[in-house]
């Protein structure tokens, strides 16, 4: 894969506004670890090398296990994720396949029992962020680190 541009390098202003809502959804109150799952399921669905990379390296930053970090595109048959991760996975899955799922009741009848008014836009406006994030970085090619990984191989 060749990258196509430098986004960062071409137009690092107009990124601003987007680090900005992450930094805000840092705090808004949703737990890291589901902030770090949404992000690395999302990735994993749209098959963006860079984020998933990345938010694999976070997750293990703060502590995930490796077998749930295996496991995540099988969470629905992992009983290592807890209800309300469960809900917010399955929102993910149903916003980022937006297309094909019409962001089902029952879907959203699971993150209106496990998160308040507040969380649930935090997690919707998480989702649609995570999803950008990934078209951008699967527009430009963006690559992803490869020295450590390489040098094992």
């Amino acid at each position: 894969m060749t990258e196509r541009l430098d986004q960062f390098a071409a137009a690092g202003d107009l990124f601003k506004p987007m680090m900005e809502q992450e930094e805000l959804l840092k705090a808004s109150g949703l737990d890291i670890t589901i902030i770090e799952l949404v992000k690395l399921r999302a990735s994993q669905i749209n098959r963006c090398a860079f984020c998933i990379h990345m938010h694999t390296h976070d997750a293990r930053k703060l502590g995930e296990s490796e077998d749930r970090l295996h496991l995540l595109p099988a969470w629905r048959e992992s009983p290592l994720y807890t209800a309300r991760e469960r809900a917010a996975l399955a929102w993910t899955e149903a916003l980022t396949l937006v297309a094909d799922t019409a962001a089902p009741d029952a879907d959203y009848a699971l993150v209106a029992e496990q998160f308040s008014p507040r969380e649930q836009v935090a997690l919707t406006l998480l989702i649609g962020a995570i999803n950008s994030w990934n078209r951008i970085a699967i527009g430009f090619r963006t690559p992803h680190p490869v020295a450590k990984e390489a040098s094992a191989a």
